[in-house]
C-alpha cells in the first residue's frame, strides 16, 4: 500500500476542514488538535446523556457502552 492517497471528493472535505481546523488555531497544530479532542470530549459526554435519557426498551439494547 502506497503511502501517497490519491486525492478523491471525499478527501477535499476532509482536507478543507483540517486547513480550517489549523487555521483557527493560528497554524498551531498541537492547539488544533487539542480543540479537536476537546469538541470529541464534549460530544461524546452529549451522547451519554443522551443514551440516558432513551429508554433501554425502545432502544432494544443497540447502544453498547463505549469502554475505549
Amino acid at each position: 500500500m502506497s503511502s501517497v492517497l490519491e486525492p478523491n471528493e471525499q478527501d477535499d472535505g476532509l482536507e478543507a476542514a483540517v486547513e480550517q481546523a489549523i487555521a483557527v488555531c493560528d497554524g498551531d497544530m498541537r492547539a488544533a488538535i487539542r480543540a479537536l479532542i476537546v469538541a470529541n470530549n464534549f460530544l461524546e459526554s452529549e451522547i451519554s446523556e443522551l443514551k440516558k435519557a432513551v429508554s433501554h426498551a425502545y432502544t432494544r439494547g443497540r447502544f453498547r457502552t463505549y469502554t475505549g
